[in-house]
């Protein structure tokens, strides 16, 4: 869990989503893994930001997460497919709820990744 950015799993219907994104190399240095900053041995949670712990390069928080790409297992709702795929990290608006969205690679309906405790 230490080298992710986001994990999560859904259930949805009759189908199923395992979805995570690992953390990128420092493009500075290329040393170091991207991460939130750490002040007095706690990482800082909620920071606008991501720095290198080698370098120190800092990052605004959106630029870096748009960069990164998000890993896919699932099972479709709507046919019952299994399969992987993999998308940019970006959240895009789905029916007005904030999403990862992919498409089935069988029956090519829109499959949402909402964040956590939101209802579409």
């Amino acid at each position: 869990m230490d080298e992710l950015v986001y994990w999560t799993s859904r259930s949805m219907g009759k189908g199923n989503v395992k979805a995570w994104v690992y953390r990128g190399e420092c493009p500075k240095c290329g040393k170091g893994i991207m991460g939130k900053p750490v002040e007095k041995g706690k990482v800082k949670v909620r920071a606008k930001y991501y720095e290198c712990p080698e370098c120190g390069y800092k990052v605004d928080k959106q630029e870096y997460e748009d960069s990164l790409t998000a890993n896919i297992v699932y099972t479709c709702p709507e046919c019952g497919n299994k399969g992987e795929t993999q998308i940019p990290f970006r959240r895009k608006k789905f029916q007005g709820v904030d999403a990862l969205v992919f498409q089935c690679e069988k029956c090519k309906a829109k499959v949402p990744v909402t964040k956590k405790m939101k209802e579409i």
